[in-house]
């Protein structure tokens, strides 16, 4: 099953990113000479019109060919750009309006973007149909323990107490109970259930210093509580879940976004990145706890593999978008041997980065 959870996440996953820019350029009406599911040595191809459709070998993802994007269509890649005319599988030449390259700067732009916008879809209707199905879960506003001399202490709250609002707002899981505290100002007015009684109480939060996910020191207002460990699910509406659904997709890009600029501070340490083995690892683990742990994981990783291709890194999608930005700005276009100089030097910094985080996952995997 872990196998099986392997490829269909990976490979959903980039297959999906890659139908975003065939379905693109299909509407704009830039021609594709291959759309392929999986990689490596053809199994079964067809054509469709001037695409030729291909079954590869490799089931982890796919790939696009687009006329006029790359100068050989042996195999796909970061290979020269090319101004010359281009041809089909079988030796037609596309027309020059269908070339990628002979089109508006936007048009290309529109492409381009399409990969990484679609794993953000992706990810989206993954979590809709996680939450319509499952509900919304999360720990529960129970306190499993108070701390001696802490504020909730003070206060008279105690072990068992389940938090219902704070300052007449209902609550319904640990985290809003964590936003209210940490957004307070001065007094609080909890209602908690302790047995079959409603208890008001009035606590004030205290300043203390404690540790962030990022093991960084901070000062925060804090009541000297600590969670049940209680799981409780909010049943929602598809409406609700709609909404919800893209709420948590945003956090995701903001999780990549934040752990981004820490490791830019050094703050996380660079042998905290992961590679594929750690990938690999985290899938196989979901997968031998059920379905929905897996479907969790793919929409956080797709999310992530939309955020990561549009780093302004030449090869991957955000750097096309950088250079077609400088182009658009510009009027001018940058030269072949120039755009392949760039997707050079993006190669080399992406295998350099790969090659880090693998020896990180093998570190990881024989400590």
């Amino acid at each position: 099953m872990g196998v099986i959870a392997v490829v269909i996440v990976l490979g959903g996953l980039i297959f999906f990113h890659e139908l975003g820019h065939f379905l693109v350029a299909r509407m704009l009406g830039i021609g594709v000479k291959a759309f392929a599911l999986g990689f490596g040595p053809k199994i079964f191809s067809f054509r469709g019109g001037r695409t030729e459709y291909r079954l590869c070998a490799i089931p982890l993802g796919g790939y696009v060919m687009l006329a006029g994007e790359v100068a050989d269509d042996a195999a796909p890649g970061p290979e020269a750009l090319t101004d010359g005319p281009d041809r089909t599988a079988d030796g037609e030449v596309f027309p020059r309006e269908l070339l990628f390259n002979a089109r508006p700067v936007w048009q290309r732009m529109c492409v381009v973007a399409a990969g990484p916008l679609f794993n953000f879809l992706l990810a989206w209707g993954i979590y809709w149909v996680l939450f319509a199905s499952q509900g919304q879960m999360g720990l529960a506003p129970t306190i499993g323990q108070v701390l001696p001399e802490s504020p909730a202490a003070v206060a008279g709250v105690k072990a068992g107490d389940t938090v219902l609002k704070i300052n007449g707002r209902s609550i319904t899981f640990w985290d809003e109970l964590t936003d209210q505290v940490q957004a307070s100002k001065g007094l609080l007015a909890l209602e908690v259930r302790r047995g079959d009684a409603h208890v008001p109480l009035n606590v004030t939060p205290e300043l203390r210093q404690r540790k962030n996910i990022f093991g960084e020191t901070i000062t925060a207002p804090m009541l000297g509580i600590v969670a049940a460990r209680e799981i409780v699910t909010l049943e929602l509406t598809p409406g609700e879940s709609f909404k919800l659904s893209a709420k948590e997709t945003g956090r995701a890009i903001y999780n990549m976004v934040l752990a981004l600029i820490k490791m830019i501070e050094r703050v996380v340490p660079a042998d905290s990145i992961g590679g594929p083995i750690l990938i690999v690892q985290l899938i196989n683990r979901e997968a031998q706890e059920g379905i929905v742990g897996v479907l969790a994981l793919a929409a956080a990783l797709s999310a992530n593999l939309g955020f990561v291709n549009l780093l302004p890194i030449p090869v991957l999608d955000g750097g096309h978008l950088a250079l077609f930005t400088l182009e658009g700005v510009t009027r001018r276009r940058l030269s072949v041997r120039a755009s392949n100089a760039a997707m050079r030097l993006g190669l080399a910094i992406l295998a350099a980065l790969m090659i880090f985080a693998t020896y990180n996952d093998l570190r990881r995997l024989f400590k």
